[in-house]
């Protein structure tokens, strides 16, 4: 059974590996460990393995790692679906939200970071599969989207997320990562501010990242292939 160095040191060479075959710097792309579920000492072990980056995705989780120092050693990125009543338990506490997918919620994160007296840095998530049961911005919206927000003071455009539908065939995401990739070059040409530092396309999960690696990611979240399958919850037995 391989160790989680091993997966770690495997997923940065098929990192590197994908990057060159398209032609870029492996140095361009930075591996976030998705550590949802995961346990203080997990986590600790990954960013012993060399881990930069962890990405959650509960803001539970996440604060009951933080008051165990769980993360220390590496950069903390909220990567999951946020509601604007938890908005106030995130900023100011991680470097990147990956998954600002509305104007209300940006504009609550922009309210809390005022509050703080922080500035915080957002990725748009982009629902680049135009799937009814996912929030995020549709393609066409993007833009002006961006237009907006990159004006809020208290926020720092980084750039944009998604998560393209899930598809079991070898390659099939490939189409949304090149529309990702195109929509990310048309952001970072037409919003040219002081504030805005547009660099992150966070896209791929362990399923597709090296595609998207290939299509141009400079964000890959990575889970199961770093921690293997997550285990499932018993059910509870019901005796009559």
């Amino acid at each position: 059974m391989e160790t989680l160095e091993q997966r770690v040191a495997q997923a940065r060479e098929n990192i590197r590996a994908a990057a060159l075959e398209a032609g870029r710097d492996p140095a361009e792309v930075t591996l976030v460990a998705a550590t949802k579920t995961q346990t203080d000492e997990t986590i600790r072990a990954a960013i012993r393995a060399g881990i930069t980056v962890c990405g959650e995705n509960r803001v539970q989780e996440m604060n009951a790692h933080l008051a165990e120092n769980a993360y220390e050693g590496a950069k903390l990125h909220f990567i999951g679906r946020l509601q604007t009543n938890k908005v106030k338990y995130v900023v100011g506490k991680v470097s990147l939200i990956h998954s600002v997918d509305s104007l209300h919620l940006a504009e609550a994160i922009e309210r809390q970071a005022d509050k703080l007296g922080v500035v915080q840095d957002i990725l748009l998530e982009v629902n680049v599969g135009g799937e009814e049961a996912k929030g995020g911005f549709s393609p066409a919206e993007t833009q002006t989207a961006a237009e907006t927000i990159s004006q809020f003071p208290h926020l720092r455009l980084r750039g944009l997320m998604a998560i393209p539908p899930i598809c079991v065939a070898a390659g099939g995401n490939r189409e949304f990562f090149v529309k990702m990739a195109q929509l990310y070059v048309d952001i970072r040409t037409k919003i040219n501010d002081n504030v805005s530092v547009i660099n992150c396309l966070s896209m791929g999960m362990s399923r597709d990242y090296e595609d998207a690696v290939r299509a141009g990611a400079t964000m890959v979240r990575l889970g199961t292939t770093l921690f293997g399958p997550r285990a499932q919850k018993a059910v509870p037995s019901h005796k009559n």
